[in-house]
C-alpha cells in the first residue's frame, strides 16, 4: 500500500470513528463491501478545504465513487453511474444527471450486497475499457 493510500485508509478510519452513529456503521460496511468487490481498489481522502474536512474516494484506473455522510443519508456517488447497468435499481438519487449517479443509504436501509459488489465490479471494468 503507497504512503498516500495508508493515510487516506486512515482519515477514513478517521472520519467512520468520527460519525460514531448509524452512518459510521453503513459507511463502514460499504467500504468493505467496496473492497470485497476489486480487492485492487485504492482508497484516496480528496477535496479538502476549510469548509470540508475532505471525502472518501474510492479508484481503480480512475474514480469509481465517493463515500459522503451527510445528516439523514450516506451517499455513494459513482463517477459513472449514469453508463453502469443497475438491475436492482440501487441508484436512487442524483438521477437526472448526465453522468453520475448516487446511492443515498438512510438509517434503517438493507444494502443489497451482490448488486453493490457488481455495479463495483462494473465501474472499475468501465475505467479499464477507457483508459
Amino acid at each position: 500500500m503507497a504512503n498516500n493510500e495508508t493515510k487516506a485508509s486512515k482519515l477514513i478510519d478517521k472520519r467512520i470513528g468520527e460519525l460514531g452513529d448509524w452512518r459510521g456503521k453503513a459507511l463502514s460496511k460499504v467500504r468493505g463491501i467496496i473492497k470485497e468487490a476489486d480487492p485492487d481498489i485504492v482508497e484516496e481522502w480528496k477535496w479538502v478545504k476549510p469548509t470540508n474536512p475532505g471525502t472518501p474516494v474510492w479508484s481503480h484506473n480512475g474514480g469509481i465513487c465517493t463515500g459522503e455522510s451527510y445528516k439523514n443519508v450516506v451517499k455513494l456517488t459513482f463517477f459513472k453511474g449514469a453508463a453502469l447497468n443497475d438491475p436492482s435499481s440501487l441508484f436512487n438519487s442524483s438521477l437526472d444527471g448526465k453522468v453520475r449517479r448516487a446511492i443515498d443509504i438512510k438509517e434503517n436501509d438493507k444494502i443489497n450486497e451482490g448488486a453493490l459488489k457488481s455495479l463495483i465490479r462494473e465501474a472499475v471494468a468501465l475505467n479499464l475499457k477507457s483508459k
